[in-house]
Formats: structure tokens, sequence, C-alpha cells
């Protein structure tokens, strides 16, 4: 294991790394959560080389008080993948992080072996699939993770903002299709947030597959720890 600073502009990214093989990186969710994604990293990283961070103003991550913008996000996800002399990586996402993942993908494909998405939210900002997930969240509720750093809310607003803009470019979901890129969709039979618009970006993506698991809650690992690790290996090892 290795933990190290890496020095981005205007901010100091905590990172670590677990394990040796092929290439990945982590990408929590929130957006202005820090790491929670130790637990997937153990289900992967007797065979792969694992990359988690803290998003810049995040958990360990320093923070000069502003909010930032997706560029932002996207140029720092690329920074530490040239830190540690990576070529090419296999990105995971989980919620937000699965949204991230996807834009990571667009903009810097030429770094991507391949991409998982996990619990994404989707390309969308659609009432009835808000009204859906606050009425499921207030009925049903979910099991959460402990967080070890408190959400930073300045950080959460500023790149929900920025992603709404992100998600208005008329082309988006053109390229979206046109990415010729191994992907992989996983999502929760439980969550109680609506599966449509993952199923959406899936179809839109020719080498794609969609997974639904029996049982599983939005923190999939929590619920269907050994059936997720099942599923991102049969994935992931195809690039050995």
């Amino acid at each position: 294991m290795v933990e190290k600073f890496i020095e981005v502009e205007n901010a100091m990214l905590w990172t670590k790394k677990r394990g040796d093989g092929i290439p990945v990186i982590l990408i929590s969710g929130g957006p202005g959560t820090c790491n929670y994604l130790e637990p997937l990293s153990t289900l992967i990283e007797n065979f792969c080389k694992v990359i988690m961070f803290d998003p810049r103003g995040c958990g360990r991550s320093t923070y000069d008080g502003e909010g930032y913008d997706l560029k932002i996000c996207l140029q720092d996800i690329e920074r530490i993948r040239c830190e540690y002399g990576i070529e090419k990586w296999v990105v995971i996402g989980h919620s937000w992080g699965a949204d991230l993942g996807l834009a990571y993908s667009l903009i810097y494909s030429h770094s991507i072996l391949g991409y998982v998405s996990i619990s994404g939210t989707g390309i969308q900002n659609d009432r009835d699939w808000k009204n859906a997930y606050n009425r499921n969240k207030a009925e049903m509720g979910e099991v959460i993770p402990d967080f070890e750093y408190e959400d930073n809310k300045i950080v959460h607003r500023s790149l929900i903002d920025s992603w709404r803009q992100y998600i208005k470019n008329p082309n988006l979901l053109k390229d979206i299709s046109h990415l010729e890129l191994p992907s992989l969709f996983i999502y929760a039979e439980n969550d109680i947030r609506p599966s449509w618009s993952i199923k959406q970006i899936s179809n839109l993506i020719n080498i794609s597959k969609y997974i639904e698991l029996k049982g599983a809650e939005h923190y999939i690992w929590l619920t269907k720890q050994n059936k997720l690790g099942e599923v991102l290996g049969d994935f992931i090892k195809k690039f050995k």
C-alpha cells in the first residue's frame, strides 16, 4: 500500500494505491464526499493496482474554500494517472462518481481500458426521477456506509451546478453513442433511485452490458459484496 499527495493547480490531492496488476481508479460519488470505496478495493486488489483519492476540498485533500467545476475534476483524475505512470486504466465510479467517470471516458478516451458504472444516476435532471427518489427515500430509506469525513457542501453545490450545465451539451448523447469502449453498468434491484436513466446510457454504447443485482441496494458492497466482486472480476480480468 502506498499513500501520497499529488500536487495539482491550487490543491494537493490525497491518493492511495493498493494491490498490483490491472490499473484501476475508483471514483466516489457525492459530489463533495471523501473516498469511501476502500471496501470495493478489497474485492479486486488481488489482481488490480487500485488507485483511490479524495477529491480536492474533500477528506484529506486540501481546499482553498472555493467551489470548482467538472473540468477541474477531470483534469485532477488525469493528473493522478500521469503521476502514477499509468498508460491506461479501468475507470470505476459509484453514484455521481460513475457519471463523472462517463465524462472522463468521453474527454480522455485515450487513457481508458474500460469503464464501469456502479449505481450511477445518468444524464438527466428529471423532475419525475427526483420525485421518485425522494418518495422512496422517505418511505424506504437506505443503508449508508460510515464516511470518514464530512461532506463539503460548497464543493457539492458547485459540481452539481456544473454537471447540470454539462449535460445540456446538444451533442452529448451523440458523443456517448460513438464511444467504442468496453463498458459495464451495474445497478441494484432495491436502489431507491430509478434505473431508467442508466439503462438508456447502457443502450447507447455498443460495447456495453447492463447487470442488475437482485436484493442489492445503492451501496451494493454492503448487501451483495461477493456477487459484486464476481461481476467486477469477470469484466476487469479481460484486460490482462
